[in-house]
């Protein structure tokens, strides 16, 4: 009998734990979300910046095709409108994503690919998607699949009258009902669970290491359990990495938790939060219990972000976020998303776009394909932000995975807005946000020496081409934090330690 339980206890937990591996190279970790770019241009970034810098995965925009809009014309969410699950879109062909998928490896990244699967397009119209597939939305005809119309769900498991979501506390609805008029799919039928997981199962084919899915909030989490039974182990060896879109900011009825059997959950109140700490609105102080404490998931339940497509354009999630529009606060809320071990930390990566017109789709030429990242520098062009590129970023991912596996410790705060902390003997880092500088003796957990602050610069030559920070042989250093610079934070790391080997990552 014990060791029956004992058995049942050990098929819970891999359970639980299957998707939740990100499956990184050693030493990596961190996804950036290149959002909206061609498959060609992901590529070209692996082997020229990610790799080298140590990032651990990229997730991608939808792969599979798409509906064309044309009013407004060509929107971004138009990747979120699959007519079926051909490798068709603006960002590329298969034979560009498959290179793509191949080129990030051999640079130690991953890929995670965005999947649309609990609906197709929306309702009403016909015509043909990015790869040239015919539709009709009008009699759910998606003969690319090929599903039809059995295959939505309709008034025998969705009783809102209308057929679409109307109340969010009502589980039943907000996940057999359409969302945004979005055709939604049968999900309890085999054949369409078929479907889909054969559509994940050619990703892994490809290489693919994970799934970010969309609207998973909008899916019975034992529909997904029935989707990922029939989806086969990724070419790393073990079950790939699934992070669902649940936006859980509390008060309705489905929640986060419900998910964590099947992948970790994106954790839509760490960017609410972080946005209230670096806008001034509550006190950095009272960051040394981050986590869980503060009503989210466990660390290893959660994949964080300051920002993301969704909810800079200000949908999805509610609440006020701090965007790459507001560099200063943007900067410190990701730094210290890097910094501090709670969860795995997913970067924003954006382009340029008139925010009065939230739905503008990326930089584009004048037959409306998208135009190829171009790079200056460190600097992206063509209407790319790249806050990936960011130095104050980039560098932080190095900090992250220098003090992989060391927790907080040597915890400071001084005023309401000082704070410092070391990860263990690896790297250290103090922000200050009041209106006098930081100028005090503080333990950085770290060996005596001489350390470049990656935060203003860089260990180039032997030298640091910003600040740096003396560490006496106790661990201890004079820390001194301008309120009034540009990046009020300092952070130092044994990668980028004077006299010591230089590395990126």
């Amino acid at each position: 009998m014990l060791v029956l339980t004992a058995c049942l206890l050990l098929l819970q937990l891999f359970g639980s734990l299957a998707y939740k591996d990100p499956h990184c190279t050693r030493g990596r970790d961190g996804v950036v979300h290149l959002f909206e770019w061609k498959w060609n241009d992901i590529a070209a970034e692996c082997k020229r910046f990610l790799g080298p810098y140590g990032f651990c995965a990229v997730q991608t925009s939808p792969a599979s095709e798409n509906r064309v809009v044309t009013s407004p014309s060509r929107p971004w969410w138009e990747r979120y409108q699959p007519i079926s699950y051909k490798i068709a879109t603006r960002s590329g062909n298969e034979d560009e994503f498959r290179n793509m998928v191949k080129t990030c490896a051999e640079s130690g990244v991953r890929i995670y690919v965005d999947v649309v699967i609990n609906h197709m397009c929306g309702g009403g119209g016909s015509g043909s998607g990015t790869g040239g597939t015919h539709f009709d939305a009008d009699t759910l005809s998606f003969p690319g699949v090929p599903y039809g119309s059995s295959d939505f769900n309709d008034g025998s498991n969705c009783h809102s009258g209308n057929g679409h979501i109307n109340n969010y506390n009502n589980p039943e609805e907000v996940r057999n009902c359409r969302l945004v008029n979005l055709l939604d799919l049968r999900l309890s039928k085999d054949y369409v669970r078929g479907k889909v997981a054969g559509y994940l199962n050619h990703l892994i084919d490809l290489g693919v290491a994970g799934f970010r899915v969309d609207a998973a909030k909008h899916m019975w989490p034992g529909d997904i359990k029935g989707i990922l039974d029939k989806v086969k182990d990724i070419q790393q060896g073990g079950r790939p990495f699934v992070y669902h879109e649940v936006i859980d900011m509390g008060g309705e009825a489905i929640k986060g938790s419900e998910y964590l059997d099947v992948g970790r959950v994106t954790n839509f109140k760490f960017g609410i939060e972080v946005a209230r700490l670096f806008k001034h609105q509550n006190a950095l102080k009272f960051l040394g219990n981050w986590g869980q404490a503060w009503g989210m998931e466990a660390t290893g339940d959660v994949v964080n972000f300051v920002d993301n497509h969704d909810n800079q354009r200000g949908h999805g999630g509610g609440g006020s976020v701090l965007t790459h529009w507001d560099p200063r606060p943007y900067k410190l809320a990701t730094a210290f998303m890097l910094a501090h071990p709670y969860g795995f930390p997913r970067v924003m990566s954006s382009y340029e776009y008139n925010r009065a017109n939230e739905w503008e789709g990326p930089p584009h030429n004048g037959d409306m394909s998208t135009k190829s990242v171009t790079i200056n520098g460190m600097i992206c062009g063509n209407g790319w932000a790249c806050e990936h590129r960011w130095r104050q970023i980039y560098n932080m991912v190095a900090f992250r995975n220098m003090a992989s596996g060391k927790p907080v410790s040597n915890w400071w705060s001084g005023a309401d807005y000082q704070i410092a902390f070391s990860r263990g003997d690896r790297a250290f880092i103090a922000f200050n946000l009041e209106g006098y500088d930081l100028d005090k003796t503080l333990q950085t957990g770290l060996p005596g020496g001489t350390y470049c602050d990656v935060i203003s610069g860089n260990l180039e030559n032997g030298k640091c081409t910003g600040g740096s920070v003396t560490v006496n042989g106790d661990g201890t250093a004079r820390v001194h934090v301008c309120n009034s610079c540009p990046d009020p934070m300092i952070a130092i790391h044994v990668g980028a330690k004077v006299g010591s080997p230089e590395r990126r990552h």
